[in-house]
Protein backbone atom coordinates (compact mmCIF):
# COMPACT_ATOMS: atom_id res chain seq x y z
CA UNK A 1 0.00 0.00 0.00
CA UNK A 2 1.46 3.30 -1.08
CA UNK A 3 2.18 5.94 1.50
CA UNK A 4 -0.37 8.73 1.64
CA UNK A 5 0.70 12.31 1.05
CA UNK A 6 -0.38 15.09 3.29
CA UNK A 7 -0.69 17.46 0.36
CA UNK A 8 -3.46 15.31 -1.15
CA UNK A 9 -5.68 16.00 1.79
CA UNK A 10 -5.10 19.75 1.76
CA UNK A 11 -5.44 19.93 -2.01
CA UNK A 12 -8.86 18.24 -1.95
CA UNK A 13 -10.15 20.41 0.84
CA UNK A 14 -9.01 23.59 -0.91
CA UNK A 15 -10.63 22.55 -4.18
CA UNK A 16 -13.84 21.75 -2.37
CA UNK A 17 -13.93 25.21 -0.81
CA UNK A 18 -12.89 27.19 -3.93
CA UNK A 19 -15.21 25.57 -6.47
CA UNK A 20 -18.49 26.79 -4.98
CA UNK A 21 -17.08 30.24 -4.63
CA UNK A 22 -16.20 30.32 -8.33
CA UNK A 23 -19.31 28.73 -9.88
CA UNK A 24 -22.01 29.73 -7.44
CA UNK A 25 -24.88 27.47 -6.32
CA UNK A 26 -24.96 25.51 -9.57
CA UNK A 27 -21.30 24.58 -9.23
CA UNK A 28 -21.82 23.52 -5.62
CA UNK A 29 -24.72 21.25 -6.56
CA UNK A 30 -22.76 19.69 -9.40
CA UNK A 31 -19.83 19.10 -7.10
CA UNK A 32 -22.01 17.35 -4.53
CA UNK A 33 -23.81 15.11 -7.04
CA UNK A 34 -20.83 14.15 -9.22
CA UNK A 35 -19.07 10.91 -8.28
CA UNK A 36 -15.45 11.01 -7.22
CA UNK A 37 -12.82 10.78 -9.92
CA UNK A 38 -11.25 7.32 -10.15
CA UNK A 39 -7.51 7.10 -9.54
CA UNK A 40 -5.08 4.96 -11.54
CA UNK A 41 -3.12 3.65 -8.58
CA UNK A 42 -4.67 0.24 -8.47
CA UNK A 43 -5.30 -0.87 -4.95
CA UNK A 44 -4.50 2.53 -3.45
CA UNK A 45 -7.51 3.80 -1.51
CA UNK A 46 -8.40 7.50 -1.10
CA UNK A 47 -6.86 9.26 1.87
CA UNK A 48 -8.86 9.05 5.09
CA UNK A 49 -10.54 12.16 6.37
CA UNK A 50 -9.09 14.13 9.19
CA UNK A 51 -10.32 13.01 12.63
CA UNK A 52 -11.02 16.62 13.54
CA UNK A 53 -13.25 17.42 10.55
CA UNK A 54 -16.70 16.01 9.85
CA UNK A 55 -17.02 13.41 7.14
CA UNK A 56 -18.21 14.81 3.79
CA UNK A 57 -20.84 13.05 1.75
CA UNK A 58 -18.96 13.39 -1.51
CA UNK A 59 -15.57 14.72 -2.49
CA UNK A 60 -15.48 17.39 -5.18
CA UNK A 61 -13.74 16.68 -8.40
CA UNK A 62 -10.22 18.07 -8.64
CA UNK A 63 -9.31 18.90 -12.22
CA UNK A 64 -5.52 18.96 -11.60
CA UNK A 65 -2.89 17.35 -9.45
CA UNK A 66 -3.52 17.91 -5.76
CA UNK A 67 0.06 18.67 -4.77
CA UNK A 68 0.65 21.37 -7.41
CA UNK A 69 0.12 25.01 -6.47
CA UNK A 70 -1.86 27.01 -8.99
CA UNK A 71 -0.32 30.12 -10.47
CA UNK A 72 -1.96 33.50 -10.72
CA UNK A 73 -2.41 33.26 -14.48
CA UNK A 74 -4.28 29.95 -14.21
CA UNK A 75 -6.58 31.37 -11.58
CA UNK A 76 -7.37 34.35 -13.82
CA UNK A 77 -7.99 32.06 -16.78
CA UNK A 78 -10.48 29.99 -14.80
CA UNK A 79 -12.36 33.05 -13.54
CA UNK A 80 -15.13 34.02 -15.99
CA UNK A 81 -14.99 37.57 -17.33
CA UNK A 82 -11.53 38.21 -15.86
CA UNK A 83 -12.94 38.49 -12.32
CA UNK A 84 -10.47 37.80 -9.54
CA UNK A 85 -11.32 35.97 -6.35
CA UNK A 86 -15.05 36.13 -7.04
CA UNK A 87 -15.11 39.91 -6.77
CA UNK A 88 -17.31 41.81 -9.14
CA UNK A 89 -16.05 44.76 -11.18
CA UNK A 90 -16.75 48.30 -10.02
CA UNK A 91 -19.92 49.66 -11.52
CA UNK A 92 -19.66 52.62 -13.85
CA UNK A 93 -22.04 55.52 -13.96
CA UNK A 94 -23.25 55.76 -17.56
CA UNK A 95 -25.15 58.81 -18.70
CA UNK A 96 -28.28 58.33 -20.81
CA UNK A 97 -27.58 58.73 -24.53
CA UNK A 98 -30.78 60.68 -25.16
CA UNK A 99 -29.72 63.51 -22.81
CA UNK A 100 -29.82 66.10 -25.57
CA UNK A 101 -27.06 67.89 -27.40
CA UNK A 102 -23.48 67.77 -26.13
CA UNK A 103 -22.78 70.63 -23.70
CA UNK A 104 -20.17 73.24 -24.51
CA UNK A 105 -16.65 73.15 -23.08
CA UNK A 106 -16.05 74.48 -19.55
CA UNK A 107 -13.71 77.17 -20.90
CA UNK A 108 -16.51 78.77 -22.90
CA UNK A 109 -19.30 78.37 -20.33
CA UNK A 110 -17.29 79.15 -17.19
CA UNK A 111 -17.82 77.19 -13.94
CA UNK A 112 -20.66 74.60 -14.12
CA UNK A 113 -23.90 75.32 -12.30
CA UNK A 114 -24.81 72.85 -9.52
CA UNK A 115 -28.43 72.20 -10.64
CA UNK A 116 -27.38 71.13 -14.15
CA UNK A 117 -24.58 68.94 -12.81
CA UNK A 118 -26.96 67.18 -10.41
CA UNK A 119 -29.52 66.54 -13.18
CA UNK A 120 -26.84 65.18 -15.53
CA UNK A 121 -25.33 62.83 -12.96
CA UNK A 122 -28.47 61.66 -11.10
CA UNK A 123 -31.15 59.87 -13.11
CA UNK A 124 -34.74 60.79 -12.29
CA UNK A 125 -38.17 59.76 -13.51
CA UNK A 126 -38.33 62.92 -15.64
CA UNK A 127 -35.53 61.64 -17.85
CA UNK A 128 -37.63 58.66 -18.88
CA UNK A 129 -40.50 60.91 -19.88
CA UNK A 130 -38.24 62.96 -22.22
CA UNK A 131 -38.68 66.35 -20.50
CA UNK A 132 -35.09 66.52 -19.19
CA UNK A 133 -33.38 67.17 -22.57
CA UNK A 134 -35.70 70.05 -23.25
CA UNK A 135 -34.99 71.62 -19.83
CA UNK A 136 -31.24 71.18 -20.25
CA UNK A 137 -31.35 72.79 -23.68
CA UNK A 138 -33.22 75.77 -22.26
CA UNK A 139 -30.75 76.23 -19.41
CA UNK A 140 -27.76 75.87 -21.75
CA UNK A 141 -29.23 78.49 -24.06
CA UNK A 142 -29.78 80.81 -21.07
CA UNK A 143 -26.16 80.40 -19.96
CA UNK A 144 -24.85 81.03 -23.45
CA UNK A 145 -26.92 84.21 -23.79
CA UNK A 146 -25.68 85.50 -20.40
CA UNK A 147 -22.08 84.78 -21.38
CA UNK A 148 -22.54 86.59 -24.69
CA UNK A 149 -23.94 89.65 -22.90
CA UNK A 150 -20.97 89.67 -20.49
CA UNK A 151 -18.53 89.57 -23.38
CA UNK A 152 -20.24 92.35 -25.29
CA UNK A 153 -20.55 94.58 -22.21
CA UNK A 154 -17.93 97.40 -22.26
CA UNK A 155 -15.40 97.59 -19.36
CA UNK A 156 -16.67 99.52 -16.42
CA UNK A 157 -15.17 102.96 -16.02
CA UNK A 158 -14.32 104.33 -12.58
CA UNK A 159 -17.06 106.56 -11.21
CA UNK A 160 -16.52 110.31 -11.54
CA UNK A 161 -15.10 112.18 -8.59
CA UNK A 162 -17.78 114.14 -6.71
CA UNK A 163 -17.36 117.86 -6.73
CA UNK A 164 -17.83 118.32 -2.97
CA UNK A 165 -14.94 116.23 -1.66
CA UNK A 166 -11.79 117.79 -0.27
CA UNK A 167 -8.47 118.26 -2.05
CA UNK A 168 -6.76 115.47 -0.12
CA UNK A 169 -9.46 112.93 -0.96
CA UNK A 170 -9.39 114.00 -4.60
CA UNK A 171 -5.62 113.46 -4.75
CA UNK A 172 -6.03 109.99 -3.29
CA UNK A 173 -8.74 109.12 -5.78
CA UNK A 174 -6.54 110.37 -8.59
CA UNK A 175 -3.65 108.17 -7.41
CA UNK A 176 -5.96 105.15 -7.19
CA UNK A 177 -7.25 105.83 -10.69
CA UNK A 178 -3.70 106.04 -12.03
CA UNK A 179 -2.80 102.80 -10.26
CA UNK A 180 -5.80 101.08 -11.84
CA UNK A 181 -4.80 102.29 -15.29
CA UNK A 182 -1.24 101.05 -14.80
CA UNK A 183 -2.47 97.63 -13.69
CA UNK A 184 -4.68 97.37 -16.76
CA UNK A 185 -1.78 98.37 -18.99
CA UNK A 186 0.46 95.75 -17.38
CA UNK A 187 -2.22 93.08 -17.78
CA UNK A 188 -2.66 93.97 -21.43
CA UNK A 189 1.10 93.99 -22.05
CA UNK A 190 0.61 95.50 -25.50
CA UNK A 191 3.33 97.34 -27.33
CA UNK A 192 6.35 95.91 -25.49
CA UNK A 193 6.13 92.18 -26.04
CA UNK A 194 6.65 91.55 -22.31
CA UNK A 195 3.89 91.15 -19.77
CA UNK A 196 3.91 93.69 -16.98
CA UNK A 197 6.08 96.28 -18.79
CA UNK A 198 4.51 99.38 -20.26
CA UNK A 199 5.78 101.26 -23.24
CA UNK A 200 7.38 104.01 -21.15
CA UNK A 201 9.16 101.60 -18.81
CA UNK A 202 10.63 99.36 -21.50
CA UNK A 203 13.22 101.83 -22.88
CA UNK A 204 14.31 102.74 -19.36
CA UNK A 205 14.80 99.10 -18.38
CA UNK A 206 16.70 98.42 -21.60
CA UNK A 207 18.92 101.45 -21.01
CA UNK A 208 19.68 100.41 -17.41
CA UNK A 209 20.54 96.86 -18.44
CA UNK A 210 22.83 98.10 -21.22
CA UNK A 211 24.68 100.71 -19.11
CA UNK A 212 25.17 98.53 -16.04
CA UNK A 213 28.81 97.67 -15.52
CA UNK A 214 29.97 94.11 -14.86
CA UNK A 215 30.34 93.01 -11.27
CA UNK A 216 34.16 92.83 -11.28
CA UNK A 217 34.21 96.55 -12.10
CA UNK A 218 31.42 97.65 -9.74
CA UNK A 219 32.87 95.82 -6.71
CA UNK A 220 36.60 96.10 -7.45
CA UNK A 221 37.14 98.10 -4.22
CA UNK A 222 36.05 95.10 -2.11
CA UNK A 223 39.01 93.04 -3.34
CA UNK A 224 41.56 95.42 -1.83
CA UNK A 225 43.31 94.61 1.42
CA UNK A 226 43.63 98.32 2.29
CA UNK A 227 40.99 100.09 4.44
CA UNK A 228 38.30 102.02 2.59
CA UNK A 229 39.34 105.52 1.63
CA UNK A 230 39.71 107.57 -1.52
CA UNK A 231 39.26 104.69 -3.94
CA UNK A 232 39.68 105.26 -7.66
CA UNK A 233 37.31 104.22 -10.45
CA UNK A 234 38.08 100.97 -12.19
CA UNK A 235 39.12 102.67 -15.45
CA UNK A 236 41.49 104.95 -13.54
CA UNK A 237 43.08 101.95 -11.86
CA UNK A 238 43.61 100.32 -15.23
CA UNK A 239 45.24 103.52 -16.50
CA UNK A 240 47.54 103.63 -13.45
CA UNK A 241 48.58 100.04 -14.12
CA UNK A 242 49.27 100.94 -17.76
CA UNK A 243 51.49 103.82 -16.64
CA UNK A 244 53.43 101.48 -14.36
CA UNK A 245 53.96 99.04 -17.24
CA UNK A 246 55.01 101.84 -19.62
CA UNK A 247 57.47 103.17 -17.03
CA UNK A 248 58.96 99.73 -16.48
CA UNK A 249 59.53 99.07 -20.20
CA UNK A 250 60.69 102.64 -20.89
CA UNK A 251 63.13 102.45 -17.98
CA UNK A 252 64.77 99.29 -19.32
CA UNK A 253 65.06 100.70 -22.86
CA UNK A 254 66.26 104.11 -21.63
CA UNK A 255 68.97 102.62 -19.41
CA UNK A 256 70.21 100.59 -22.42
CA UNK A 257 70.38 103.77 -24.51
CA UNK A 258 67.74 102.54 -26.96
CA UNK A 259 65.20 104.70 -28.70
CA UNK A 260 61.80 104.20 -27.04
CA UNK A 261 59.15 103.90 -29.74
CA UNK A 262 55.42 103.42 -29.28
CA UNK A 263 55.54 100.08 -31.12
CA UNK A 264 58.01 98.62 -28.61
CA UNK A 265 56.07 99.95 -25.61
CA UNK A 266 52.74 98.77 -27.00
CA UNK A 267 53.89 95.17 -27.43
CA UNK A 268 55.42 95.06 -23.94
CA UNK A 269 52.40 96.57 -22.18
CA UNK A 270 49.98 94.20 -23.92
CA UNK A 271 52.15 91.22 -22.92
CA UNK A 272 52.25 92.38 -19.29
CA UNK A 273 48.61 93.38 -18.82
CA UNK A 274 46.80 91.21 -21.38
CA UNK A 275 44.86 94.34 -22.39
CA UNK A 276 44.72 96.46 -25.51
CA UNK A 277 47.10 99.45 -25.40
CA UNK A 278 46.65 102.25 -27.94
CA UNK A 279 47.78 105.82 -28.56
CA UNK A 280 44.65 107.04 -26.81
CA UNK A 281 45.99 105.65 -23.51
CA UNK A 282 49.31 107.44 -24.12
CA UNK A 283 47.34 110.68 -24.56
CA UNK A 284 45.52 110.04 -21.25
CA UNK A 285 48.86 109.47 -19.51
CA UNK A 286 50.10 112.79 -20.88
CA UNK A 287 46.88 114.53 -19.72
CA UNK A 288 47.26 113.17 -16.16
CA UNK A 289 51.04 113.54 -15.83
CA UNK A 290 52.28 116.01 -18.47
CA UNK A 291 55.90 116.14 -17.22
CA UNK A 292 56.48 112.40 -17.34
CA UNK A 293 57.64 112.03 -20.96
CA UNK A 294 58.68 114.05 -23.98
CA UNK A 295 56.82 112.95 -27.08
CA UNK A 296 58.22 113.44 -30.59
CA UNK A 297 57.72 112.17 -34.12
CA UNK A 298 60.97 110.83 -35.57
CA UNK A 299 62.02 108.81 -38.60
CA UNK A 300 65.07 106.85 -39.74
CA UNK A 301 64.79 104.67 -36.65
CA UNK A 302 65.79 101.02 -37.10
CA UNK A 303 62.68 98.95 -36.47
CA UNK A 304 63.78 95.42 -37.46
CA UNK A 305 60.22 94.83 -38.56
CA UNK A 306 58.71 94.30 -41.96
CA UNK A 307 55.50 96.14 -41.06
CA UNK A 308 57.14 99.52 -40.41
CA UNK A 309 59.54 101.15 -42.82
CA UNK A 310 62.62 103.03 -41.67
CA UNK A 311 61.60 106.15 -43.55
CA UNK A 312 58.24 106.37 -41.77
CA UNK A 313 57.62 108.65 -38.80
CA UNK A 314 57.23 106.96 -35.40
CA UNK A 315 56.10 108.25 -32.02
CA UNK A 316 58.99 108.24 -29.54
CA UNK A 317 59.00 108.65 -25.74
CA UNK A 318 61.76 110.02 -23.53
CA UNK A 319 61.49 110.09 -19.71
CA UNK A 320 61.93 113.54 -18.14
CA UNK A 321 64.66 113.30 -15.48
CA UNK A 322 66.52 115.75 -13.31
CA UNK A 323 70.14 116.77 -13.71
CA UNK A 324 71.23 114.87 -10.60
CA UNK A 325 69.74 111.57 -11.77
CA UNK A 326 72.80 110.28 -13.58
CA UNK A 327 74.90 107.15 -13.49
CA UNK A 328 78.39 107.00 -15.01
CA UNK A 329 77.92 110.38 -16.60
CA UNK A 330 74.58 109.71 -18.35
CA UNK A 331 70.92 109.93 -17.21
CA UNK A 332 69.63 106.87 -15.42
CA UNK A 333 66.06 105.92 -14.47
CA UNK A 334 66.40 104.17 -11.09
CA UNK A 335 63.87 102.02 -9.25
CA UNK A 336 63.31 104.68 -6.57
CA UNK A 337 62.54 107.24 -9.29
CA UNK A 338 60.07 104.79 -10.87
CA UNK A 339 58.29 104.49 -7.52
CA UNK A 340 58.11 108.27 -7.11
CA UNK A 341 56.67 108.69 -10.61
CA UNK A 342 54.04 106.02 -9.88
CA UNK A 343 52.97 107.79 -6.67
CA UNK A 344 52.81 111.12 -8.47
CA UNK A 345 50.57 109.63 -11.17
CA UNK A 346 48.26 108.17 -8.50
CA UNK A 347 48.00 111.54 -6.73
CA UNK A 348 47.09 113.20 -10.00
CA UNK A 349 44.29 110.69 -10.57
CA UNK A 350 42.96 111.28 -7.04
CA UNK A 351 42.98 115.05 -7.62
CA UNK A 352 40.92 114.61 -10.78
CA UNK A 353 38.33 112.57 -8.88
CA UNK A 354 38.32 115.19 -6.10
CA UNK A 355 37.28 117.83 -8.63
CA UNK A 356 34.29 115.75 -9.67
CA UNK A 357 33.52 115.07 -6.01
CA UNK A 358 33.56 118.79 -5.20
CA UNK A 359 31.10 119.42 -8.05
CA UNK A 360 28.87 116.68 -6.64
CA UNK A 361 28.90 118.22 -3.14
CA UNK A 362 28.09 121.66 -4.52
CA UNK A 363 24.98 120.28 -6.26
CA UNK A 364 23.55 118.75 -3.07
CA UNK A 365 20.73 120.28 -1.03
CA UNK A 366 22.02 121.85 1.16
CA UNK A 367 25.39 122.23 -0.62
CA UNK A 368 28.47 120.93 1.18
CA UNK A 369 32.07 122.05 1.06
CA UNK A 370 34.89 119.88 2.40
CA UNK A 371 38.57 120.93 2.23
CA UNK A 372 40.52 118.62 -0.08
CA UNK A 373 43.39 118.21 2.38
CA UNK A 374 40.97 116.92 5.06
CA UNK A 375 38.99 114.59 2.78
CA UNK A 376 39.56 110.95 3.74
CA UNK A 377 36.68 109.23 1.89
CA UNK A 378 34.03 109.99 -0.69
CA UNK A 379 30.42 110.92 -0.03
CA UNK A 380 28.27 107.77 0.42
CA UNK A 381 26.01 108.72 -2.50
CA UNK A 382 28.90 109.66 -4.80
CA UNK A 383 29.22 106.92 -7.42
CA UNK A 384 32.93 106.78 -8.14
CA UNK A 385 32.64 104.57 -11.21
CA UNK A 386 30.38 107.13 -12.94
CA UNK A 387 33.22 109.66 -13.15
CA UNK A 388 33.80 110.47 -16.83
CA UNK A 389 36.85 109.14 -18.59
CA UNK A 390 39.96 111.28 -18.95
CA UNK A 391 40.16 113.17 -22.22
CA UNK A 392 43.42 112.25 -23.98
CA UNK A 393 45.89 115.06 -24.60
CA UNK A 394 47.09 115.89 -28.09
CA UNK A 395 50.15 113.95 -29.21
CA UNK A 396 52.63 115.05 -31.88
CA UNK A 397 51.48 114.01 -35.34
CA UNK A 398 53.76 113.19 -38.26
CA UNK A 399 54.03 115.98 -40.81
CA UNK A 400 51.66 115.41 -43.71
CA UNK A 401 52.47 117.37 -46.84
CA UNK A 402 49.91 117.95 -49.58
CA UNK A 403 47.33 115.90 -47.77
CA UNK A 404 43.88 116.98 -46.75
CA UNK A 405 42.57 115.79 -43.42
CA UNK A 406 39.50 117.90 -42.71
CA UNK A 407 36.31 118.70 -44.58
CA UNK A 408 37.28 122.40 -44.69
CA UNK A 409 40.49 121.59 -46.55
CA UNK A 410 38.60 119.38 -48.99
CA UNK A 411 36.08 122.15 -49.56
CA UNK A 412 38.72 124.81 -50.16
CA UNK A 413 40.73 122.57 -52.50
CA UNK A 414 37.78 121.38 -54.57
CA UNK A 415 35.78 124.61 -54.67
CA UNK A 416 34.36 125.17 -58.11
CA UNK A 417 34.90 121.61 -59.28
CA UNK A 418 31.87 119.98 -57.68
CA UNK A 419 28.13 120.50 -57.58
CA UNK A 420 26.30 122.91 -55.29
CA UNK A 421 24.80 120.10 -53.16
CA UNK A 422 28.21 118.59 -52.52
CA UNK A 423 29.63 121.97 -51.48
CA UNK A 424 26.73 122.52 -49.04
CA UNK A 425 27.21 119.04 -47.54
CA UNK A 426 30.93 119.62 -47.02
CA UNK A 427 30.27 123.04 -45.51
CA UNK A 428 27.78 121.60 -43.01
CA UNK A 429 30.22 118.83 -42.10
CA UNK A 430 33.02 121.33 -41.52
CA UNK A 431 30.74 123.43 -39.33
CA UNK A 432 29.67 120.45 -37.21
CA UNK A 433 33.24 119.23 -36.74
CA UNK A 434 34.33 122.72 -35.65
CA UNK A 435 31.53 122.93 -33.11
CA UNK A 436 32.33 119.46 -31.74
CA UNK A 437 36.00 120.38 -31.33
CA UNK A 438 35.19 123.61 -29.53
CA UNK A 439 33.08 121.89 -26.86
CA UNK A 440 34.93 120.89 -23.70
CA UNK A 441 33.85 118.02 -21.47
CA UNK A 442 32.14 119.38 -18.40
CA UNK A 443 32.61 118.00 -14.90
CA UNK A 444 30.13 115.45 -13.63
CA UNK A 445 27.33 116.99 -11.70
CA UNK A 446 24.79 115.39 -9.46
CA UNK A 447 21.20 115.38 -10.49
CA UNK A 448 19.14 118.26 -9.20
CA UNK A 449 17.51 117.42 -5.90
CA UNK A 450 14.05 116.10 -6.40
CA UNK A 451 11.11 118.04 -5.14
CA UNK A 452 9.54 117.14 -1.85
CA UNK A 453 7.85 113.80 -2.17
CA UNK A 454 4.19 113.28 -1.45
CA UNK A 455 5.07 111.35 1.73
CA UNK A 456 6.56 114.51 3.26
CA UNK A 457 3.58 116.71 2.54
CA UNK A 458 2.40 118.47 5.66
CA UNK A 459 5.83 118.30 7.36
CA UNK A 460 7.31 121.61 8.38
CA UNK A 461 9.91 122.92 5.95
CA UNK A 462 12.01 124.17 8.85
CA UNK A 463 12.11 120.67 10.34
CA UNK A 464 13.19 119.23 7.00
CA UNK A 465 15.97 121.79 6.72
CA UNK A 466 17.23 120.91 10.21
CA UNK A 467 17.23 117.20 9.41
CA UNK A 468 19.09 117.76 6.15
CA UNK A 469 21.65 119.98 7.87
CA UNK A 470 22.23 117.36 10.56
CA UNK A 471 22.68 114.67 7.92
CA UNK A 472 25.12 116.91 6.05
CA UNK A 473 27.19 117.42 9.23
CA UNK A 474 27.27 113.70 9.86
CA UNK A 475 28.41 112.94 6.32
CA UNK A 476 31.02 115.68 6.47
CA UNK A 477 32.42 114.19 9.68
CA UNK A 478 32.44 110.78 7.99
CA UNK A 479 34.36 112.10 4.99
CA UNK A 480 37.01 113.87 7.12
CA UNK A 481 37.53 111.14 9.70
CA UNK A 482 41.11 109.94 10.15
CA UNK A 483 42.27 106.36 10.28
CA UNK A 484 42.97 106.41 14.03
CA UNK A 485 39.43 107.58 14.75
CA UNK A 486 38.11 104.82 12.50
CA UNK A 487 39.95 102.15 14.51
CA UNK A 488 38.76 103.62 17.82
CA UNK A 489 35.15 103.61 16.61
CA UNK A 490 35.45 99.97 15.62
CA UNK A 491 36.82 99.11 19.07
CA UNK A 492 34.02 101.03 20.80
CA UNK A 493 31.45 99.07 18.80
CA UNK A 494 32.85 95.77 20.13
CA UNK A 495 33.05 96.83 23.80
CA UNK A 496 29.39 96.10 24.85
CA UNK A 497 29.69 92.45 23.82
CA UNK A 498 33.15 92.20 25.40
CA UNK A 499 31.84 93.59 28.70
CA UNK A 500 29.29 90.77 28.98
CA UNK A 501 31.93 88.14 28.16
CA UNK A 502 34.44 89.64 30.62
CA UNK A 503 31.96 89.50 33.50
CA UNK A 504 31.19 85.88 32.64
CA UNK A 505 34.93 85.06 32.74
CA UNK A 506 35.32 86.56 36.22
CA UNK A 507 32.22 84.76 37.48
CA UNK A 508 33.50 81.44 36.11
CA UNK A 509 36.97 81.88 37.60
CA UNK A 510 35.51 82.88 41.02
CA UNK A 511 38.32 85.37 41.60
CA UNK A 512 38.22 89.14 42.16
CA UNK A 513 41.33 89.70 40.02
CA UNK A 514 42.94 87.88 37.11
CA UNK A 515 46.31 88.20 35.33
CA UNK A 516 46.10 90.17 32.10
CA UNK A 517 47.44 87.27 30.02
CA UNK A 518 44.84 84.86 31.41
CA UNK A 519 41.99 87.35 30.92
CA UNK A 520 43.06 88.02 27.32
CA UNK A 521 43.28 84.28 26.57
CA UNK A 522 39.82 83.59 28.03
CA UNK A 523 38.33 86.54 26.16
CA UNK A 524 39.93 85.49 22.85
CA UNK A 525 38.49 81.99 23.27
CA UNK A 526 34.99 83.27 24.04
CA UNK A 527 34.73 86.16 21.57
CA UNK A 528 32.94 85.15 18.33
CA UNK A 529 35.46 86.96 16.10
CA UNK A 530 39.00 85.64 15.97
CA UNK A 531 41.35 88.14 17.57
CA UNK A 532 44.96 88.06 18.71
CA UNK A 533 45.93 88.44 22.37
CA UNK A 534 47.55 91.84 21.72
CA UNK A 535 44.40 93.23 20.09
CA UNK A 536 42.29 91.89 22.95
CA UNK A 537 44.55 93.65 25.47
CA UNK A 538 43.98 96.97 23.64
CA UNK A 539 40.22 96.50 23.97
CA UNK A 540 40.45 95.68 27.68
CA UNK A 541 42.63 98.73 28.38
CA UNK A 542 40.13 100.91 26.49
CA UNK A 543 37.36 99.37 28.60
CA UNK A 544 39.25 100.25 31.79
CA UNK A 545 39.77 103.80 30.45
CA UNK A 546 36.06 104.33 29.83
CA UNK A 547 34.77 102.57 32.98
CA UNK A 548 37.36 103.06 35.76
CA UNK A 549 34.75 102.35 38.47
CA UNK A 550 34.02 98.89 37.00
CA UNK A 551 37.35 97.63 35.63
CA UNK A 552 40.76 98.57 36.99
CA UNK A 553 44.26 97.50 35.88
CA UNK A 554 47.05 97.08 38.44
CA UNK A 555 50.73 96.56 37.65
CA UNK A 556 52.51 94.54 40.36
CA UNK A 557 56.22 93.99 39.81
CA UNK A 558 56.48 92.20 36.48
CA UNK A 559 52.83 91.15 36.15
CA UNK A 560 49.67 93.07 35.27
CA UNK A 561 46.35 92.21 36.90
CA UNK A 562 42.78 93.17 36.08
CA UNK A 563 40.15 93.65 38.76
CA UNK A 564 36.38 93.77 38.14
CA UNK A 565 33.52 94.82 40.39
CA UNK A 566 30.80 92.15 40.08
CA UNK A 567 28.21 94.18 42.03
CA UNK A 568 27.77 96.79 39.26
CA UNK A 569 24.70 96.29 37.08
CA UNK A 570 25.71 94.99 33.63
CA UNK A 571 22.82 96.82 31.94
CA UNK A 572 24.13 100.19 33.11
CA UNK A 573 27.62 99.28 31.89
CA UNK A 574 26.33 98.38 28.41
CA UNK A 575 24.29 101.58 28.23
CA UNK A 576 27.31 103.73 29.09
CA UNK A 577 29.45 102.02 26.47
CA UNK A 578 26.82 102.48 23.74
CA UNK A 579 26.48 106.16 24.67
CA UNK A 580 30.25 106.61 24.39
CA UNK A 581 30.25 104.98 20.95
CA UNK A 582 27.48 107.32 19.70
CA UNK A 583 29.31 110.39 21.01
CA UNK A 584 32.53 109.34 19.30
CA UNK A 585 30.68 108.75 16.03
CA UNK A 586 29.11 112.21 16.14
CA UNK A 587 32.51 113.95 16.41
Amino acid sequence: MAQLRLTDFFGRTKAAVSLPAKHGARGLKAALVAPPEPRNHGAVSPPPASPRTPTRSAAPAVPRMAGRKRSRREMEAETPGGERGGKSARKRLELPRDAGPEPASPASLGPPQPPIASRLCTPSPEQDSGTTPRLEQEELATLQSRLQRMRMKPPTQPPPIPAGVGAELRSRLQSLRGLELRLRAKAAGSGTGQPGVTGTEAPIAAQNSSTQLPAYQRFHALAQDTPPGLTLPYKYKVLAEMFRSVDTIAGMLFNRAETITFAKVKQGVQDMMRKQFEERHVGQIKAVYPTSYRFRQEKNIPTYSSGVKKSQYQLTLEPVLGEDEQLCGRPHLSASRLLERRKEFHRSLVNIVKQHHAAFLAALSPPMEVPEDKLTRWHPRFNVDEVPDISPAELPQPPQEDRVSTAQEVLSAARGTMSTKMEKALANLALRSAEAGAEEPALSKAASPASTSSALKGVSQELLERIRAKEARRLQALMTREMGQEERLAMLGRLPAMARILRGVFVAEKKPALPMELACARMADSFPTQMAAGEMEKHLRLLAELLPDWVTIHALRTDTYMKLDKNVDLGLVTERLEKAAKEAEAL
